[in-house]
């Protein structure tokens, strides 16, 4: 797996990018499914999954704290590559990455090395003010060449639960039946290794790849939220930065 700091590392031989935009920290299942989702988009366009995620957690910009991290870098690093993610580009969350607007920030990579495009929940969006929604990014990848591929939110039993709820239920939630990503974590074990600074450590054995084609794994802007409907992301970093 190949990791940058910052979108000015990257380089024409990193392409073509199909990129998530998040923190993920604690790779929970909600991460999980995303990054299922983006693998299997990224190989049916012959296009490396991409995360880019940040140093530290922008609510401490963003809302002036931060919630403890589940995990430290390394390990982040280290489950993200057995995910199946092949290029990590971490950014320094600052205030002017705050004030960044989408296209700038999209930019940001398309100048530097192809970009495929980005998987995306319905209610995911980035850069200043929230304005890299999907429906803005895709009238940008129409004119700029590049997809937006929108995932259904992560659900159990048949009702949505965003990354930000999943998050605090990392080390105790259910996988739904048969899925590939519950297969991947069948058995998994959450530990506590001694002197380590992360609150858990997940041990998982991945499955058989599984790639999902364009036809079964796009979604249309409708979200899949099921009977009890989508709570709200409590973390203003899920929520994308303001």
């Amino acid at each position: 797996m190949r990791t940058v700091t910052g979108r000015a590392e990257l380089r024409p031989a990193d392409g073509p990018l199909l990129v998530s935009v998040g923190v993920f920290d604690g790779l929970h299942l909600g991460h999980a499914y995303l990054l299922e989702r983006l693998v299997g988009e990224a190989g049916a366009r012959a296009a490396r999954p991409t995360v880019i995620t940040f140093d530290a957690h922008p609510d401490a910009v963003l809302v002036g704290s931060a919630p403890p991290l589940l995990m430290d870098p390394a390990e982040r690093l280290e489950r993200l590559a057995a995910m199946g993610v092949d290029v990590v580009v971490i950014e320094h969350f600052d205030d002017a990455l705050r004030r960044t607007p989408y296209d700038v920030f999209v930019r940001g990579i398309a100048d530097r090395c192809r970009l495929a495009g980005f998987v995306m929940t319905p209610d995911a969006a980035f850069g200043h003010e929230r304005a890299g929604t999907p429906s803005t990014l895709a009238d940008l990848g129409r004119r700029e060449g590049f997809e937006v591929v929108v995932v259904p939110p992560f659900a159990i039993a048949r009702s949505a639960r965003p990354t930000s709820a999943a998050r605090s239920n990392a080390a105790t939630s259910r996988w739904p039946k048969g899925s590939s990503a519950g297969r991947m974590l069948s058995s998994a074990r959450w530990t506590k290794p001694a002197g380590s600074r992360s609150r858990c450590r997940l041990r998982c054995r991945r499955p058989a790849s599984t790639a999902a084609g364009p036809a079964d794994s796009r979604s249309s802007s409708r979200s899949a939220t099921g009977r009890s409907g989508s709570k709200a992301p409590t973390s203003a970093a899920e929520r994308g930065w303001s």
